[in-house]
């Protein structure tokens, strides 16, 4: 069975994951210490199954990770009904006002303002880290505007998300665990802090709407701090991985160039090939049986979300980038309750990143090889060196 921490798996786990799913759509992993879910219709059945929920458990020791059980404690992702469904209606109300809609513009300005920043550092230097011109800033401004945070306290917001996912990991360090809690602890703070000041002067931002839904404060906190986490991570990963995929394989890019028509399927493929989330873990409320594997009740299994989209039986072909890819459905974006309710969002965001790409920079490619971060569960990049 693979070894999570093992590089040269992180840098392609595809070949593995398509030996497990030749062998048994389900398997118990000793190392993550719970069943995985290989193939698409196993994983779908895993994400939609009633009797499997997100089941939160406090980090321990508790007294060590008060803001960081807080957050998830109160957050939508790690409830099941009939709090998840209160959560998820207040919360839907508050984001569907118009926000994601009114963001459009705003989002296509801001992608096409750090392409024209990345446009100039090729210029200037020969080549340039798109993550850290494009991918990273982009969605954090846009949850930002979202938020209405204020310009000044936008830096310390990819810090704090970026110590906060370690956690999702296996096998971090002490000196990990213990930064999570640091930033959690911080940032819950900077949130009622500035859900203080929209109580006192409300404004036309998500908090005002949230501080008017059916939510506690700490629910507003971790919802906020959840839309940060998902959103950033999910659309940040999205653009490097995908961007990477486009220019190793040169044909795909020049028919996006020539063909914007091609976007909406594209941002699709690109989140199918691979998958920023590969893992998505659920408990069993009471025993369950998925593709013939017993879970009995208290047991984990997880959604192995990048096996499932390379799956042969929904994808043709599932290992070639096919930006005009109609045909299955990717499990990127979640299936059932737990269905991601920024995607809207985020494939604006992609596709505002990528159509800025494709009109102002026709000719790029890759101007080394890009570093894969050494995390599985959240699959991204240290960086992406590019020139035109």
């Amino acid at each position: 069975m693979f070894d999570p921490g093992d590089p040269a798996f992180l840098d392609d786990p595809y070949p593995e994951f398509a030996r497990l799913r030749a062998q048994a759509p389900v398997h118990q992993h000793d190392g993550l210490g719970l069943a995985i879910a290989v193939s698409h219709a196993a994983a779908s059945a895993v994400l939609r199954h009633r009797g499997l929920g997100r089941i939160w458990t406090d980090a321990s020791p508790a007294e060590q990770f008060v803001s960081f059980n807080l957050l998830h404690r109160n957050s939508l992702l790690e409830n099941e009904p009939p709090v998840h469904t209160r959560l998820r209606r207040s919360i839907s109300s508050a984001f569907g006002r118009g926000h994601v809609e009114r963001l459009r513009p705003t989002v296509a300005k801001l992608a096409d303002e750090l392409v024209t920043g990345l446009v100039n550092d090729i210029a200037a230097h020969g080549s340039a880290d798109l993550l850290e011109a494009l991918a990273q800033p982009l969605p954090v401004a846009v949850i930002s505007e979202l938020l209405d945070v204020p310009e000044a306290d936008r830096p310390r917001l990819v810090p704090w998300s970026n110590a906060i996912v370690k956690m999702y990991e296996y096998g971090l360090p002490e000196s990990g665990r213990v930064a999570a809690e640091h930033a959690a602890t911080e940032f819950v703070a900077f949130l009622r802090e500035l859900a203080g000041r929209r109580r006192r002067e409300p404004g036309a931002d998500l908090i005002t709407d949230l501080l008017h839904a059916d939510l506690s404060e700490d629910e507003v906190v971790a919802t906020a701090v959840l839309l940060l986490m998902a959103g950033h991570e999910a659309t940040v990963n999205v653009i490097g991985n995908g961007v990477r995929a486009l220019l190793r394989h040169p044909d795909q890019w020049h028919r996006l160039r020539e063909d914007p028509g091609l976007m909406p399927t594209a941002v699709e493929e690109l989140i199918r090939f691979d998958a920023p989330l590969q893992l998505f873990e659920r408990t069993a409320t009471e025993d369950v049986e998925i593709a013939g594997f017993r879970v009995a009740r208290g047991e984990k299994i997880a959604a192995l979300l990048g096996a499932a989209a390379r799956d042969p039986e929904v994808f043709a072909d599932p290992d070639t980038l096919d930006v005009g890819r109609t045909e299955g459905t990717h499990l990127g974006f979640g299936a059932g309750i737990h269905y991601c309710i920024g995607a809207p969002l985020a494939r604006i965001e992609i596709g505002a990143a990528l159509s800025a790409l494709v009109r102002r920079l026709p000719e790029l490619r890759l101007a080394a090889e890009p570093r894969r971060r050494p995390e599985f569960v959240i699959r991204g990049l240290r960086n992406l060196p590019v020139t035109a």
